[in-house]
């Protein structure tokens, strides 16, 4: 079977955004998060608030290339982005005065990738 990779054209667009971030700055958490982005929906990664919580520290920024759920409570100020999120998750967030970006917004905030952790 052919691999074909994304076919929404936003995400694809995303993908080459992040590929030409990367070579421009030559940043390779740009890359890493443009492959992860590019394996199949099954596979993508799904993270729960509570690892979050557990492995990021005060000041930090987490980024999650896939979905991001809202098991567990968040109790640190931090800058949380990802490719989606449920909206019960955003309200976490935003209850634990925590802010959340989406993956483009967070590129164009902090284009060389410092203090990010990739969360997965």
């Amino acid at each position: 079977m052919k691999r074909t990779g994304p076919t929404n054209p936003h995400l694809q667009q995303l993908i080459r955004d992040l590929k030409k971030l990367s070579a421009e700055k030559q940043v390779n958490l740009w890359r890493r998060i443009a492959k992860d982005l590019e394996r199949p929906t099954r596979i993508r990664r799904r993270v729960n608030l509570y690892k979050i919580e557990k492995y990021l520290r005060d000041g930090e920024t987490a980024v999650v290339p896939g979905k991001l759920l809202s098991l567990g409570n968040l109790t640190k100020k931090a800058e949380i982005a990802a490719y989606q999120a449920s909206q019960q998750t955003k309200e976490k967030i935003a209850k634990a005065n925590a802010k959340f970006l989406t993956i483009p917004e967070l590129m164009k905030k902090n284009p060389k990738g410092e203090k990010v952790r990739i969360i997965g």
